[in-house]
């Protein structure tokens, strides 16, 4: 009953300490409030006040409203929400590329799940007409048949209390931020069925609504619940009676404790559950060696009990009487190896989110979140330096009311000038006469000259620069906003070349680009908080499938647990538990995209040979893409196939002309060789008809020296020749 009773002095303690800090947060904040809420009505249209309405009236003139804060607000809000934000995961030290892919897919099913297009555009809006957005990250246990997701959801800022001695953009250094607002108890119960009970036995409130109230008044067609009058409990019903809820997110300091396993060389880090857990885990000191799997101890214990029952059975059959040494077998717990020093503990103070849920004057619970940041995330518009940011709305109201009372004017100045004044000297015309059958075609009305003639009034014309002004101050409130006509689709400014109008429109989106990268960087905290969200939630195995933009279907699994047949350990694949990860978003990727100006800068790079087809395909709108890209493959195969075919047809070619010039050559070797042998043949012949002819000779010339010789050893006379006697 003691504990009981100082839990429920602690709770009392929390609720009243929160309702104080509310109040105090509301009241510092309450002109900002005043001039969101104000900005609010003027973005929808309720821009007049109810002196400016009866100063109007009596001149004759109606409140004119001609917004043109809307369609400015929704064209900008277009441009930064055209297309979903594009998250890349990053592992920080040593954690696994793969399983960063499978957190990036993880993120963009948290996006799909929590329909975060449409909480983007709510939240830009709310950027652009109050100054602050905000998206909230938080794990709803009630999705996916109770097992939980993590999701994001828009929050109005008028419902949001952040400390007023903040002055972070992202509200890093609040001491506290709280998100209030009234429900109904029904409302309440439903929001947190498990402690119905406590809500239906909290104090009540007794107002409709807690928005500020401001001097503008709607045009009597358009209902504003902020402009009820206070209505109490009694008016409504048990059914209906409201109560005050409050979120209140307070950064605690809370030691963790880092564990390192000497034995195993494991580390990691505890919360003080999880510590507590953790040193009475069982251990084993097996023959001196310490053993921290308890399947491998009782593996080795197993394995020593085998082998002593085998000694003990052998020293019997042997007549050995002597008992075996059995090893010795100690069971011990993390905490003995923490004090022996086995495990090395450092106690490390650790910032944490504590979260605590209140419904009335009932703390329903409290928490803490696994992040060091608020999941509660803001898209600051012009920072101050305060909690209290400004609009671009709240810049162009003094624009938006010159517009409404020039057009009031214009319209007035063109329903009196429809109607011709007329002076009429006393007595001339019978008035009654006159004003019934004036405004009669072709009708005589007597007159009398002598009294005088009347005379019709002509009214003054407005000046030119009254029309002019009434554009010019409609071009301000587009670039306060950094939109320009071409944007909008006004091609009569847009230049005659392509590639004018192309880097016309980059340079045009400058102004848009820095509000974009306020967005950007909420984006960016947005996935810092919900990813330590997606590793506390998603413990198991979970399969998640996403629809590309080309229709086709992406699966990641994460934490998938398989057996490993060799070790016979289970080893999780793509586990998503640990680590840390650093998330950025591509830069530009939210901005609408020129489909044509990017088409032909993939096609420049196709023509350069940097890309190939495929890439280019991947760029195009065609609606059967996964067919597409599927024929453009076969295709492409086709085609190699077919240049691999004339590759080897044209080489088969060139063997056959290898082969025919190789013939060829052949052949005249052939011939060569024919000659060779007939011109040896020849020299042959011929060279034995020379040494013939040379034995002849020989022998010739030999039978005439013998001759000569008999002719000369016979000395006669009339064998000399005689000389010859010349003639004188």
């Amino acid at each position: 009953m003691a504990n009981e009773s100082k839990s429920a002095k602690s709770n009392k303690k929390v609720v009243q300490e929160t309702q104080d800090l509310w109040k105090t947060y509301s009241k510092k904040r309450e002109v900002w409030a005043t001039h969101a809420q104000e900005d609010k009505e003027f973005r929808l249209g309720k821009q007049w006040t109810a002196d400016q309405k009866r100063t109007l009236e009596e001149r004759g003139q109606a409140a004119i409203v001609v917004n043109r804060i809307h369609p400015a607000v929704e064209a900008a809000k277009a441009l930064i929400t055209a297309n979903k934000p594009q998250f890349r995961v990053s592992p920080r030290e040593d954690s696994d590329n793969q399983v960063a892919q499978a957190i990036n897919g993880l993120l963009e099913y948290v996006w799909q799940v929590s329909e975060g297009n449409a909480v983007m555009r709510r939240v830009v809006d709310d950027y652009y007409v109050t100054g602050l957005g905000c998206a909230l990250a938080y794990i709803d246990p009630m999705m996916d048949m109770g097992k939980g997701e993590v999701c994001i959801h828009d929050v109005d800022p008028l419902d949001v209390y952040i400390d007023p001695n903040s002055r972070h953009p992202h509200a890093d250094d609040a001491a506290n931020v709280i998100i209030s607002r009234l429900y109904t108890k029904k409302q309440a119960q439903d929001l947190y069925p498990m402690y119905k009970k406590a809500i239906g036995n909290a104090t009540s409130e007794n107002f409709l609504t807690d928005r500020p109230t401001t001097a503008r008044e709607d045009d009597g067609e358009t209902s504003w619940p902020e402009s009820s009058e206070t209505m109490t409990i009694a008016n409504f019903g048990d059914s209906d009676e409201y109560i005050r809820g409050y979120e209140r997110y307070t950064p605690e300091m809370i030691d963790y404790y880092r564990v390192f396993e000497k034995p195993t060389s494991y580390e990691d880090l505890l919360n003080k559950e999880e510590y507590i857990e953790y040193l009475g885990q069982p251990a084993w000191v097996i023959d001196g060696n310490i053993i921290m799997e308890a399947e491998q101890a009782q593996g080795m214990i197993q394995q020593i009990e085998q082998g002593f029952q085998q000694q003990l059975q052998q020293g019997r059959e042997q007549g050995n009487l002597e008992l075996p040494q059995k090893p010795e077998i100690q069971q011990i717990t993390f905490k003995e190896l923490v004090a022996g020093g086995q495990i090395e503990v450092v106690t490390v103070p650790t910032k944490r989110i504590k979260q605590c849920v209140i419904m009335g004057d009932k703390l329903l619970y409290s928490r803490i979140l696994p992040i060091d940041q608020y999941p509660i995330v803001f898209f600051m518009n012009q920072h101050t330096r305060t909690p209290y940011p400004m609009s671009d709305v709240r810049m162009v109201k003094s624009m938006q009311e010159y517009i409404n009372k020039t057009r009031s004017l214009i319209i007035a100045h063109a329903t009196t000038s429809t109607n011709t004044k007329i002076l009429i000297p006393s007595g001339s015309v019978d008035m009654r006469e006159f004003e019934q059958k004036w405004a009669q075609p072709g009708v005589a009305i007597e007159v009398d000259f002598d009294q005088g003639q009347p005379t019709p009034v002509m009214p003054t014309p407005l000046p030119n620069e009254l029309y002019q002004n009434e554009i010019t101050a409609k071009n301000d409130i587009d670039h306060q906003l950094g939109l320009y006509e071409m944007s909008q689709g006004n091609s009569a400014v847009a230049p005659h070349t392509y590639k004018a109008t192309v880097a016309l429109d980059e340079f045009g989106q400058r102004k848009i680009k820095s509000k974009l990268a306020d967005i950007e960087s909420g984006l960016n905290r947005l996935g810092q908080v919900v990813i330590p969200m997606m590793q506390q939630l998603y413990t198991t195995q979970k399969i998640v499938r996403l629809i590309q933009p080309n229709n086709s279907m992406s699966e990641y699994v994460v934490n998938k647990e398989l057996y490993d047949d060799k070790t016979g350990e289970i080893k999780v694949i793509n586990d998503i538990t640990v680590g840390k990860y650093d998330v950025v978003v591509v830069t530009g990727s939210t901005m609408p995209t020129n489909r044509m100006a990017q088409l032909e800068m993939y096609m420049d790079a196709y023509e350069k040979g940097i890309i190939d087809k495929q890439e280019v395909l991947k760029k195009t709108e065609v609606f059967d893409m996964e067919g597409v890209m599927k024929r453009t493959d076969l295709i492409g195969q086709l085609q190699q196939q077919l240049k691999q075919a004339t590759e080897t047809m044209e080489q088969m070619q060139g063997d056959l002309q290898t082969r025919e010039r190789e013939v060829y050559h052949a052949k005249m070797k052939a011939e060569i060789e024919k000659t060779k042998s007939t011109l040896k043949e020849t020299t042959s012949k011929a060279k034995m008809s020379g040494t013939l002819f040379e034995k002849r000779l020989d022998d010739a010339l030999g039978q005439v020296k013998k001759e000569v010789a008999e002719a000369a050893s016979s000395g006669s006379p009339s064998s000399r020749p005689k000389k010859k006697q010349s003639k004188k």
